[in-house]
């Protein structure tokens, strides 16, 4: 069965990529009038994020006491990237990974869902600290537009919705397994029509969430070390704001501190709350228009989203693949 998924997630990569063909095409060309100095500067930079991004989940294992290596952490969190395009489900794909994982390993699945449940809270939480900034910008520049505040929204109600499943499960593993079986009882609901039999047990929805509710009640003795994976988080965000600044530099674009913390607010909320895997389409139409409203010239605009989305999106997918192919042969 395994293999079998394995077979189906590069299948859906090869057909993410002949669907994108003419824009990969376009980014290359693009790529050949650009300082290649601030291209390697970028890339750089990404690893430094994808570093920087184990080290939360590194932190976070600590913090369950589990004790994993440094490299495995790399693995784990670069095939979170490859899993959240391949079988979407707004980041929560990418718990799956770790899930997996545990239960190779001969730890509880519950404790890795909550590691991996946990980090997307702090990740998303970093991000609304930069989101803050970015919607100031719009509003000092009088550029604030319907289709942002909606998309903020939205933003901070997943963020609100995931904490609030969050410490509900450190204080009540049975209490978490109620919700969480109710809604494995709507899903099923819903896709009735079509599947006639259970997506989701609910049964095993219920028994689930006590496990992740023994992982996260932890945080009632720990809940002041939860700083440290948040500040990686944090500097990851930094860092992918600056890969934007170099992809600009990489072309000799004028820009400001606001317009690259603008801009990477905006990239990075449309690709959450996007409908497409990890913002096909919707990044590329949506952040070309959101520089051009920080006064980026329209031709601009379109190059720097071409080569920023090739820069965070097709290596780390790439990489992706490769660690969960490793994981997999492990």
């Amino acid at each position: 069965m395994r293999k079998i998924l394995v077979f189906l997630f590069f299948f859906v990569t090869i057909a993410i990529a002949i669907i994108s063909l003419g824009e990969l095409k376009s980014t290359w060309a693009t790529l050949q009038h650009s300082d290649f100095r601030y291209m390697v500067a970028a890339i750089l930079l990404l690893m430094a994020a994808i570093t920087c991004e184990a080290g939360g989940y590194y932190t976070l294992y600590r913090l369950m006491d589990v004790r994993e290596s440094f490299k495995h952490m790399v693995l784990l969190s670069s095939s979170t990237s490859f899993i959240n395009v391949v079988a979407p489900s707004g980041g929560f794909g990418g718990v799956a990974v770790f899930v997996d994982d545990a239960g190779k390993r001969g730890y509880s699945r519950g404790l890795a869902a909550a590691v991996g449940a946990l980090y997307l809270f702090l990740d998303y939480a970093a991000f609304l600290v930069i989101l803050g900034l970015g919607l100031a910008v719009y509003v000092r520049r009088n550029d604030l537009n319907p289709g942002e505040i909606t998309a903020s929204i939205i933003m901070l109600g997943i963020v609100l919705s995931l904490g609030s499943l969050i410490v509900i499960g450190s204080r009540s593993g049975e209490k978490l397994g109620r919700i969480l079986g109710w809604i494995a009882h709507k899903i099923n609901l819903l896709l009735w029509p079509f599947r006639h039999s259970e997506y989701f047990h609910e049964v095993a929805a219920h028994e689930f969430g006590a496990e992740v509710a023994e992982g996260l009640s932890l945080l009632r003795s720990k809940h002041q070390v939860i700083i440290y994976p948040f500040l990686f988080s944090l500097a990851t965000k930094t860092i992918q704001t600056c890969i934007l600044a170099m992809v600009f530099l990489a072309f000799d674009i004028p820009f400001s501190i606001g317009t690259i913390v603008a801009g990477f607010a905006s990239a990075y909320l449309f690709l959450i709350v996007s409908p497409t895997p990890y913002g096909i389409g919707v990044v590329e139409t949506l952040l070309p228009l959101g520089l051009t409203s920080l006064s980026v010239a329209w031709e601009n605009s379109v190059i720097i989203t071409l080569v920023y989305r090739a820069i965070t999106f097709w290596i780390p997918l790439v990489l992706g693949g490769i660690s969960f192919r490793i994981l997999q042969r492990e």
